[in-house]
């Protein structure tokens, strides 16, 4: 048998581009905007157009909700790359709009944070004065990477990765545009679909690819004919948490080898590298706490570094907090005492404040003896306030105080020291009381 397709295309145009929606009705995934009540839906009843920026991640419709948009309100459309373009183009689709006056202009600016504060500028009096409606696109957090002037313009609409059921919708529609004669196994269509991984250029794009010899595809065949393409990533799936299980293992394990191969598996797999940040942010709470609480910062800086680069430069503020989180001391102390806390207070209810703990910003909550006999601990010796109780009445004579046990290891070491010496200035408190 050849080695050709037993299906070839009768069009050699991509097939993203032949599958792209030519009405807003066929975009999928998007209800939140162009469904019932949507803010979308509810501009184009209007007929009220508005500038805008789409926030979304790569290949869930932005250019192609630009174009509809502007066919929707009736305006002429003109488009700009930031990568490529620059003031020029800027000057361009100035004079486009003029000689499109008065029907309107709808001018779309692919990836707009790659324009530069100047260039973003030069956009404000154009659409103040009407001349037309700006439409960005952009995959970067438009808090950080849009200037501020421009947003204060437009409005913000966030476009979502395609959810599993939208991409197997296109999928299936997908295999009758491009491959007809194909019958493919709702195993091969899953395979697809966690590939892609909310993108459905990608999807199309791996569809377009297969140039199938079979006339049914499973799962196994698909996995062949992709190759490199796929990896033993299931998104949601076992794989997935298996793989996140490892990571959480190998940091709490201290093992910084093992625990960079996991990130660097899960991230050429597709997983969402704002999932594995936030994975790390609880890695960081939970098995290393206040041994070094330098852990939990280093986390939150990494996935706001993330958050403003994207891939692959950010995925190396990841790598960084991984390493640091593998080798830093552990410490699940914090998360016993949370845990054991929670329990106590779900089993024993509601204990009143004691009067001495309670406000009294009233002359009737005084009288009542409220904040009377409170110790200001500024003012005590040590700035602590030896043998107070800052607990509900009869609580003291329980066994807490095991709920937080520092270890002996990074800083809990010196907390513990902290915490033996305030107990001894009780010890020495409650002795003169009695004497």
């Amino acid at each position: 048998m050849s080695n050709s397709s037993l299906f070839p295309h009768e069009s050699q145009e991509p097939l993203a581009e032949r599958m792209r929606p030519r009405t807003l009705a066929a975009i999928l995934g998007q209800d939140h905007l162009l469904g019932e009540g949507g803010a979308l839906r509810l501009a184009i009843e209007s007929r009220r157009p508005h500038s805008m920026i789409l926030w979304g991640p790569p290949g869930v419709g932005k250019t192609t909700l630009a174009r509809l948009l502007a066919d929707a309100f009736g305006l002429e459309f003109m488009t700009i790359s930031a990568v490529l373009g620059g003031v020029k183009d800027i000057r361009d689709a100035v004079a486009f709009a003029h000689q499109h006056q008065p029907r309107g202009t709808l001018v779309f600016v692919d990836e707009v944070h790659r324009f530069n504060k100047a260039q973003q500028d030069a956009f404000l009096p154009h659409m103040e004065s009407g001349l037309f409606t700006l439409v960005g696109a952009t995959t970067e957090n438009p808090s950080f990477e849009v200037n501020s002037a421009l947003l204060s313009r437009a409005a913000v609409h966030v476009l979502r990765r395609l959810d599993p059921s939208a991409l197997q919708i296109l999928a299936e529609r997908a295999f009758q545009v491009a491959w007809p004669g194909v019958t493919v196994t709702e195993e091969g269509i899953r395979l697809l679909v966690d590939t892609a991984d909310g993108d459905g250029r990608r999807l199309l794009n791996l569809i377009d690819a297969l140039a199938p010899t079979e006339t049914t595809l499973d799962r196994d065949r698909i996995a062949g004919r992709l190759g490199e393409r796929v990896r033993q990533f299931d998104q949601g799936g076992d794989a997935f948490y298996d793989q996140i299980s490892a990571l959480h293992k190998s940091v709490r394990g201290s093992n910084p080898n093992a625990s960079l191969y996991w990130l660097a598996r899960m991230l050429d797999g597709g997983a969402d590298p704002r999932y594995i940040a936030r994975r790390l942010v609880r890695m960081a709470a939970e098995d290393i706490g206040l041994a070094d609480p330098r852990a939990l910062r280093l986390a939150l800086d990494a996935a706001q570094t993330w958050e403003r680069l994207g891939s692959p430069e950010g995925d190396l503020a990841l790598a960084m907090a991984v390493t640091y989180l593998a080798v830093a001391p552990k410490s699940n102390a914090i998360y016993k005492a949370w845990k054991g806390v929670q329990a106590f207070v779900r089993e024993r209810g509601s204990d009143p404040v004691p009067d001495h703990l309670r406000n009294a910003p009233t002359r009737l909550m005084s009288n009542l003896g409220y904040g009377r006999a409170y110790r200001y601990a500024h003012d005590e010796p040590h700035g602590y306030a030896a043998g107070e109780s800052y607990l509900p009445p009869g609580l003291n004579d329980l066994d807490i105080r095991d709920w937080y046990e520092p270890t002996d290891r990074g800083l809990e070491s010196r907390i513990q020291e902290k915490l033996d010496r305030l107990r001894q200035l009780d010890q020495e408190y409650e002795r003169s009381q009695r004497k």
